[in-house]
C-alpha cells in the first residue's frame, strides 16, 4: 500500500499545475457527493418525517386546549354537570397528549446533555474542535429546525445616512378618536427546539465516520444545517448545526 501510495504521488507531481487542480476538484466533488448521498440526505428524510410528527402531534393539542377552552366558558356561564363532567374528560385527553409528548421527549438528547455527547463522540475522533456554542431555544410553532434569517438592511451613503427623514403619524379623522393598537396574541408554545453548533476541522473519511456515530446514537438528534469547507484541501472544515426537542424552553448554556 505504501509503495501504492508513492507512485501514486510520483504520477501526481508529474503533471501540470493545472491537471493538479483539476484532479484535485474532482476528488472534492467526489467526496462532497458521498457525504451529502450516504449521510445528509438520509438524514433530512428522517427529520421530515419527525417534524411532520411533531407538527400533527402540536396541531392535535393546540385543538384540544381549545376545545378545552370553550368548555371552561361554557361551564363559568352555565356550570351543570355534564359540562364539569366532559372537561374532566378533556382535561384527562390533555393529560394523555402531554403525557406522549414526554414519552417521545424520552428518546431524545437532554438539551443539556448536547454539548457533552458531541465533544465525547469528537474524542473517539480525529477531528479537532474549532467552536462549540449553544443557540437560543426556540418554539416550534413554525415547524421548522433551522435559526431565521438575519434581516439584511441596505445601507446609505453620504449625509443622508446620518440624518433619516422624519417620520409624521397621520392625524386620525376629524371627531374621531386615535384607537390604541391592539397587541397580537402570541400563540403558545407546546414544544420547544434547543440548538448546538459545532465547527470541526480534519479530512473527509474522519467527518464522515463523526457524522455516522452521530446517526447511530441510541438517543436522537435532528440535523439543521451542514456547511463543509474545502478551501485547505486536504484539511476541511465542517459546520453542523443539530437540534433536540424539549417541553421546556429552559436552556442550560455550554
Amino acid at each position: 500500500m505504501k509503495q501504492r501510495w508513492k507512485q501514486w504521488s510520483a504520477k501526481f507531481e508529474a503533471i501540470s499545475m493545472r491537471e493538479r487542480l483539476m484532479v484535485s476538484a474532482a476528488v472534492l466533488a467526489g467526496m462532497v457527493f458521498i457525504i451529502n448521498t450516504l449521510v445528509i440526505e438520509p438524514a433530512l428524510k428522517r427529520e421530515k418525517m419527525l417534524k411532520d410528527t411533531t407538527v400533527q402531534q402540536r396541531n392535535a393539542v393546540a385543538t384540544i386546549y381549545m376545545d378545552v377552552a370553550q368548555r371552561e366558558l361554557a361551564a363559568s356561564n352555565d356550570p351543570d354537570k355534564e359540562a364539569r363532567q366532559r372537561l374532566a374528560q378533556l382535561t384527562q385527553e390533555n393529560q394523555r397528549m402531554r403525557d406522549a409528548l414526554r414519552t417521545m421527549q424520552k428518546g431524545l438528547v437532554v438539551p443539556e446533555r448536547m454539548g457533552a455527547l458531541l465533544q465525547q463522540l469528537l474524542g473517539n475522533s480525529r477531528l479537532k474542535l474549532v467552536s462549540l456554542k449553544t443557540l437560543p431555544p426556540r418554539g416550534m410553532s413554525d415547524g421548522k429546525f433551522a435559526e431565521p434569517e438575519p434581516v439584511q438592511t441596505q445601507a446609505l451613503a453620504g449625509p443622508a445616512a446620518m440624518a433619516p427623514a422624519p417620520v409624521l403619524p397621520l392625524a386620525p379623522p376629524a371627531g374621531q378618536a386615535a384607537k390604541p393598537a391592539v397587541p397580537a396574541a402570541k400563540q403558545e408554545e407546546l414544544l420547544y427546539r434547543h440548538g448546538v453548533q459545532i465547527v470541526v476541522e480534519g479530512s473527509y473519511l474522519d467527518m464522515v465516520a463523526y457524522m455516522q456515530a452521530l446517526e447511530a446514537m441510541p438517543e436522537q438528534l435532528f440535523w439543521g444545517k451542514a456547511t463543509l469547507n474545502a478551501k485547505q484541501y486536504p484539511k476541511a472544515t465542517l459546520s453542523l448545526t443539530l437540534y433536540t426537542l424539549s417541553l421546556d424552553q429552559k436552556w442550560i448554556a455550554l
